[in-house]
């Protein structure tokens, strides 16, 4: 599979735990165990594919008119960013917070489990010094330890813009996680999500090899149709916009192509998927991927629907 796309670098869980049948009937294993090679599968993606534009083209063009009805005018305001990474994304989104409240002071309560990330993170923001007006808190830790450490700590403070992008497939249970986040938000407060489509090449694939694909124990396979249907069925009101995104996964279909399995690790999130897999689940994923549901064929080209969508919920709990 949310940069320099942050939200996909988090190590959530390292807990060496199987994942499917492959060869010979061995357990496949999660691509995040190999941590260079899911940064090099993850950053070949970046390569690939249209998500870091179709991400800016929303936060720049979009979530202005989002942001703009928040705070109610105050003078301080409380961001928490879940699954921030690396910071360039909730850079970009605490730059157009700025623009929309330019004299309100905001305090940033930054959650990612990761040591280099967050070290990453800091340095960025030691070479922008004109994110004077922000107040920057570290948190080093997961979702879930964010959340336990709250609730010890009895915190009062409620937050107006929480972003959780690209992060929900990192967390044993989505709803409970939203339904947390969403009980710290103020009056007006937003609470803005990013997945992956239900309809893009991802769902999909999901759909089908949900058993073979997805570790409950490391990740979700969860897309924002889910995700709708959990607020539908409590009576949650949100907004919803579809981020149009595409991959170029030629390389996967020439057998013994470095770059082409790096690809397909990434997409199944197996190491060495080529390797390991048995023999039907590889043709069976291959086949799929290169199906109309999942992709289009134009010029030479496979390319896959890498489509995002973001939901917004605009009420505490």
């Amino acid at each position: 599979m949310q940069p320099e796309l942050q939200w996909w670098e988090s190590d959530q869980s390292m807990e060496l735990i199987s994942l499917g049948i492959g060869v010979m009937g061995s357990p496949l294993k999660s691509l995040v165990h190999d941590d260079d090679r899911y940064q090099k599968s993850f950053h070949l993606f970046l390569e690939r594919s249209s998500e870091h534009q179709c991400m800016q083209d929303f936060i720049h063009n979009k979530l202005p008119d989002i942001l703009s009805s928040i705070g109610d005018g105050k003078s301080h305001l409380n961001v928490i960013g879940v699954g921030s990474g690396a910071g360039e994304i909730d850079l970009e989104l605490l730059d157009e917070l700025h623009k929309k409240h330019p004299e309100a002071m905001v305090d940033n309560e930054v959650v990612e489990p990761s040591s280099q990330q967050l070290h990453n993170y800091k340095v960025l923001v030691s070479q922008k010094p004109e994110l004077n007006y922000i107040k920057f808190t570290w948190n080093k830790m997961t979702a879930s330890e964010f959340e336990e450490h709250w609730k010890l700590r009895k915190v009062t403070k409620k937050a107006d813009f929480i972003h959780m992008i690209q992060m929900l497939y990192y967390v044993k249970d989505p709803g409970a996680t939203i339904n947390f986040f969403q009980s710290l938000l103020n009056t007006n407060g937003k609470l803005l999500i990013i997945l992956v489509s239900g309809e893009s090449g991802w769902g999909k694939l999901w759909q089908k090899y949900r058993k073979e694909l997805c570790n409950t124990d490391i990740s979700q396979c969860v897309t924002t149709g889910d995700i709708k249907s959990l607020l539908d069925s409590k009576g949650v009101s949100y907004q919803s916009f579809d981020l149009p995104s595409q991959m170029d996964i030629t390389e996967c279909f020439t057998k013994g192509d470095e770059k082409g399995e790096l690809l397909l690790d990434f997409l199944t999130e197996v190491l060495d998927f080529s390797k390991t897999a048995s023999p039907e689940l590889k043709a069976g994923v291959l086949e799929l991927l290169r199906h109309p549901d999942c992709s289009v064929e134009t010029e030479g080209k496979v390319v896959f629907n890498n489509n995002l969508g973001v939901i917004v919920i605009n009420e505490p709990i």
